[in-house]
């Protein structure tokens, strides 16, 4: 059986320059806020496919959804033979008002299916509360990394954190690290990180606080971009990147800004690959210094 391995996803480099286009609902709500307008599922698929035929010549992967992407990606052959396909197999439950409220694994994404259609990794998204039962995250990440092994899959894991279920304090920056202690051993293969300060504030605090998320990680990581400005985006790769993380797997800092311009392919040619390019040059920078 092949087993595929952290380089079938990686550029030359070692470093990972990955593209995120899982997003659901909350892209929906995205294209809804720029358009004004409801927007029906094929809009978004067809935004997907798009990105990931103009973007994925850039990117050492390419992350799709069940639900709006990952059929239609491997039906219209999007990603490039150069980069690598990965499918959530993560299954979004909405309530109170948010897209994403509850998460579990998606049983109608099959990690056989995935790997016959070219896949190399599945991801999870685990959402992390303080308040919430510390052994069912566990338990869900082990089955969800003993499905993937089991396949010959890379395992990939995403903690987010989230306000916790009662009462009002929520310090981002303790969860963040609370969450790396909990799942930054937990026999995955590549831990996607959310970036201490939203990447905000002066290079050297922003470079303390990563290098502490970092000492909790047991495994190659990677940052996502949710909830860094996409300008403050490049600089957060490399921080993160000195403190000890592979590079990223992102979405909102290559292509949301596209959302909502007339010519949607031309301003991913013009706008999105360029940071692209841009990004996953970093990367390689340094990789290559280490």
């Amino acid at each position: 059986m092949t087993r595929y391995s952290l380089k079938d996803i990686a550029r030359q480099s070692g470093g990972f320059a990955m593209l995120a286009i899982d997003q659901r609902e909350a892209l929906r709500l995205m294209f809804e806020s720029k358009f004004q307008r409801p927007i029906p599922d094929q809009e978004l698929t067809n935004f997907k496919v798009q990105a990931a035929k103009i973007l994925s010549p850039y990117a050492s992967a390419v992350l799709v959804d069940n639900q709006f992407s990952y059929k239609q990606v491997v039906a219209e052959q999007a990603i490039s033979s150069s980069s690598s396909m990965i499918v959530a197999k993560d299954r979004f439950i909405p309530g109170n008002g948010i897209p994403v409220d509850q998460v579990c694994i998606d049983d109608e994404v099959n990690a056989e299916d995935v790997k016959k259609n070219g896949g190399k990794a599945l991801k999870l998204l685990v959402l992390w509360r303080e308040d919430e039962d510390k052994e069912q995250r566990m338990e869900m990440v082990k089955n969800f990394n003993d499905i993937c092994h089991k396949s010959g899959l890379i395992s990939i894991i995403e903690p987010v954190v989230r306000p916790p279920r009662v009462g009002d304090k929520f310090d981002r920056e303790a969860a963040i690290i609370a969450a790396a202690k909990e799942l930054g051993d937990s026999g995955a293969d590549l831990y996607k990180g959310e970036m201490p300060l939203c990447g905000k504030g002066d290079y050297s605090t922003l470079l303390n606080a990563t290098k502490k998320l970092n000492e909790h990680i047991n495994m190659p990581w990677v940052i996502l971009s949710s909830g860094v400005l996409p300008t403050l985006f490049p600089r957060a790769v490399r921080i993160a990147m000195e403190a000890g993380a592979s590079g990223f797997l992102a979405g909102r800092a290559v292509w949301s800004s596209i959302v909502g311009l007339p010519d949607t392919e031309l301003m991913l040619k013009d706008i999105s690959v360029p940071i692209l390019q841009n990004l996953g040059n970093i990367v390689d920078e340094i990789m290559s210094s280490r």
